[in-house]
């Protein structure tokens, strides 16, 4: 029949129709009947590639507010006392206190930093008030060979792997002592020696990147896994979408941590999807997927070892999203009282803040007290003001480097920049601050 209608193409959809009619009153051959599954009700179960499901015969359409919300896992509550016993990670107070301290230590480098950038010593800055526990907590729970990739507010990450405070200096001055040779706008941050790529600022494009070496890792048996941050607003980016369908297909070693902070720059969360936040995407495309308090510490610490383990174990990735708060402006460049009202923000700031959650957590534990909390704020300040005035006395790297480490031999194009900028020094120098750079 099917050879039929294909002759019958040629005579036009009038002949292709009768053609159908006709073979519809032939009965089938024996060896046609051969092929034919015969559905008889509801139990039998579909054959469709693309999906598993079961057939219904009732005309319904899922709805967005059907399920409820996925919950917040926590550990302790905010006033540090831990909710369910299991659940504590009965962590040292030696580990504990390194919590505590890279936090507001984080929190001191902010301020200074910022108001850096407020009185034009450096161009640029972003904070990471109130979002310090996400960076701790899961930081604390990888290995130390596991590859980190950031978005830009990843800073107590690198904080807590070991990155001094004389670097992080250098980078945002771009001094001769930053490791990108001064190449990079502040806060792009990155270290080899630490396993943590370079920052960019176009946003998600970190995403399939890291998909890539998790991919890598899983082919070459690595035992190592990859983490990959991002805020809730980069999950709308269509690389997002291309990262987490790679990860699922290939069966990569990734956790995928989205910092769900309430706001892409100024567009708040309910003007960036109509679904139940990041986490809720993770099932669609495959990926087991958890939402975590991003203020308790402990409740990150948990949920990311725990991904780890597993991601590396199976072969799969892992999505957390981290709900917590901006507290700070978005960047140097954002002015949010324009979007958001100040009581909100101090909501964040005094009740629900993840410094003071795990400040409340030592001291009822008997590890904290109002004596120790001066000697070590006034430690701490003491020790960023410190490679802050390091970094004002350095030199800027050689003028030369604009030219290095892209090709292994330099092109003539870029030969004849040099030379170029070379000649234009020559004959104006004077009118540039040369002295500040290195020789």
């Amino acid at each position: 029949m099917a050879a039929a209608v294909i002759r019958q193409l040629g005579r036009g959809w009038r002949g292709v129709r009768c053609s159908i009619a006709a073979g519809a009153r032939r009965p089938l051959s024996a060896s046609h009947a051969v092929h034919q599954q015969q559905f008889t009700s509801l139990d039998e179960k579909p054959q469709f590639p693309g999906a598993s499901a079961d057939f219904v015969d009732r005309l319904e359409f899922i709805q967005p507010n059907v399920i409820s919300g996925i919950p917040i896992y926590r550990v302790m509550d905010r006033q540090g006392q831990i909710m369910n016993p299991d659940e504590d990670p009965k962590l040292p107070k030696e580990m504990v206190l390194k919590f505590y301290q890279k936090m507001t230590l984080l929190n001191t480098m902010d301020r200074i930093l910022y108001e850096s950038q407020r009185q034009g010593r450096i161009s640029f800055y972003m904070t990471n008030y109130g979002e310090e526990g996400t960076h701790i907590g899961s930081a604390a729970a990888l290995e130390p060979d596991d590859l980190v990739f950031g978005q830009y507010r990843e800073a107590g990450v690198l904080m807590y792997r070991g990155l001094s405070l004389e670097l992080f200096m250098a980078q945002c001055y771009a001094s001769a002592s930053d490791v990108g040779k001064g190449r990079q706008m502040p806060v792009h941050y990155g270290s080899k020696d630490l396993h943590f790529v370079t920052i960019s600022s176009p946003l998600a494009t970190q995403i399939p990147q890291a998909v890539g070496a998790a991919y890598a890792y899983k082919v070459s048996q690595a035992d190592r896994a990859v983490i990959c941050y991002f805020g809730e607003g980069a999950a709308s980016e269509g690389d997002a979408h291309a990262g987490f369908n790679f990860s699922a297909t290939l069966e990569c070693p990734i956790i995928f941590f989205c910092r769900n902070n309430g706001y892409a720059i100024s567009t708040p969360t309910h003007e960036q999807y109509r679904g139940d936040g990041i986490a809720a995407r993770g099932p669609g495309y495959g990926i087991i997927s958890i939402r975590v308090d991003g203020n308790d510490v402990f409740a990150v610490y948990n949920a990311t070892k725990e991904a780890r383990r597993r991601a590396v174990a199976e072969n799969q990735p892992f999505l957390i999203e981290a709900m917590t708060y901006r507290i700070g402006h978005h960047s140097t460049s954002d002015d949010s009282s324009a979007y958001r009202s100040v009581d909100e923000v101090n909501y964040w700031d005094k009740q629900d803040h993840p410094i003071s959650r795990l400040r409340h957590y030592m001291v009822n534990k008997g590890w904290w007290d109002e004596e120790q909390e001066k000697a070590w704020r006034k430690q701490s300040r003491k020790r960023v003001m410190e490679a802050f005035e390091e970094a004002e006395r350095e030199l800027k790297p050689k003028v030369d480097y604009l030219f290095t480490d892209v090709y292994e031999e330099m092109p003539v194009m870029l030969q004849k920049q040099q030379e170029a900028l070379q000649r234009h020094l020559k004959m104006y120098g004077e009118h540039y601050p040369m002295d500040h750079f290195e020789k």
